[in-house]
């Protein structure tokens, strides 16, 4: 029977055993692997890899991770504490955030670095630190993303500042003597290879206009194949050009140029799955539809995107025989929908996998990117699940309590109203 690369069926029933589902498992060799894949992209001067940990920003992870040499990709004033509480050296710490946190100051005179993502966040970080040192996110005005709900390059996008506006980047940057030593990009997530190497060319374009720029980054968005048929990001493939841009750079302009590269779901996706059950099952006379005790409160993408993932089923009785299934989640929605089709959120896809009743197991994998860190967290009163983290010697351990009904209202006031 198929099973999930690293949670077989033993596994998965002492995990369920043990800890309920639906359950968050991740896979500490597979994390480590694919950081190591990274820390191998090509570059000629000298590389940071920050990992985007929005993907997923669990203690254990950030702790695996810096302890691989790797550092942080902040995207608000929250993920910088959150990172700072698991142990990680403030300088490790880039902060690119749509709202500057009020207390951004504090932050930065801890030694936390910060990307300007507009024109106001610019002149907030001049008047309250002038003379620091920053880095100054552009929009390049190219993007690349599977939906346009990851696009966040080019004129329908709110990241960063338009490539047009770099004249007014370095007024405010001279009248309040700040010193741009980083210029920052980002295309999107499902990065086009040729995309991105042209967004590399016209984002050292932008570096010429600053004589202080030691560190260009061209942020993350390194698809990963989750299903057949997906074609993932080789950084082999995409970063030999780039290594070739920065040398030709080196040459013609003088400076050679550190790179930074922001991965976070190339780094997570597959190292992570959902365990979890099959609750009910129902039909009409068209559609078998399998209702799971997971759904939206731990996997919206598909909701959201359209995404697809991998699924597996563990039947207790062996058959082999199999059913086109719907699988939906546990959320009173219509929309808590996991087998959409392709980009089509709204779209029911079906898959054929082996028949199942109630009670039997299933896994779906993929889930370690954007799941557990973006979800309807609560919705129905649904409590947090647990997550838990498969060693590298094997053993299972706990990095996360289901949540408790107390949690969840416990910032709750009563009263009269």
């Amino acid at each position: 029977m198929e099973h999930h690369p690293f949670i077989n069926t033993t596994l998965a029933d002492q995990i369920a055993s043990a800890h309920g589902t639906p359950c968050f498992v991740y896979d500490e060799a597979t994390l480590t692997a694919q950081a190591k894949a990274m820390l191998d992209f090509p570059h000629s001067f000298g590389l940071t890899v920050r990992f985007a940990m929005k993907a997923s920003p669990n203690l254990s992870i950030l702790r695996i991770f810096d302890g691989l040499g790797l550092n942080f990709d902040a995207s608000s004033g929250w993920e910088v504490r959150r990172a700072i509480h698991a142990g990680v050296s403030p300088e490790k710490i880039s902060l690119s955030s749509q709202e500057l946190p009020e207390d951004f100051a504090e932050l930065l005179k801890l030694g936390v670095q910060v990307n300007a993502c507009s024109l106001n966040q610019l002149e907030r970080i001049g008047r309250a630190l002038p003379g620091h040192s920053i880095g100054v996110r552009f929009n390049p005005g190219r993007g690349s993303g599977g939906t346009g709900k990851t696009n966040v390059g080019g004129p329908d996008s709110s990241f960063g500042i338009w490539h047009e506006w770099a004249d007014q980047v370095k007024k405010i940057t001279e009248t309040h003597k700040l010193k741009v030593i980083r210029i920052h990009t980002h295309i999107g997530s499902g990065s086009d290879p040729q995309v991105w190497q042209e967004v590399s060319a016209s984002s050292l374009a932008l570096v010429k206009l600053f004589n202080d720029v030691t560190t260009l980054n061209l942020g993350g968005g390194y698809k990963i194949a989750r299903v057949a048929g997906e074609k993932g990001t080789d950084p082999q493939k995409i970063g030999v050009p780039v290594k070739q841009a920065f040398e030709d750079f080196a040459k013609a302009e003088g400076r050679k140029l550190k790179l930074e590269i922001e991965p976070g779901t190339f780094l997570v996706a597959n190292a992570g799955a959902v365990l979890c059950k099959v609750q009910d099952m129902v039909s009409t006379n068209s559609r078998k539809f399998i209702k799971i005790d997971s759904g939206m409160t731990e996997i919206l993408r598909p909701s959201l995107y359209g995404a697809q993932h991998p699924i597996y089923l563990y039947p207790k009785t062996k058959s082999a025989k199999t059913e086109d299934y719907v699988i939906v989640g546990h959320c009173c929605e219509s929309g808590d929908l996991i087998t959409c089709a392709p980009g089509e959120p709204e779209t029911l896809a079906v898959k054929n996998l082996p028949e199942v009743q109630t009670g039997d197991l299933c896994v779906i994998g993929g889930a370690g990117a954007y799941c557990a860190g973006m979800s309807t967290k609560n919705y129905n009163s649904f409590p947090e699940a647990p997550e838990v983290l498969i060693k590298a010697n094997g053993l299972v351990k706990l990095i996360r309590r289901r949540q408790t009904l107390s949690q969840i209202i416990e910032n709750e006031i009563g009263g009269d109203i």
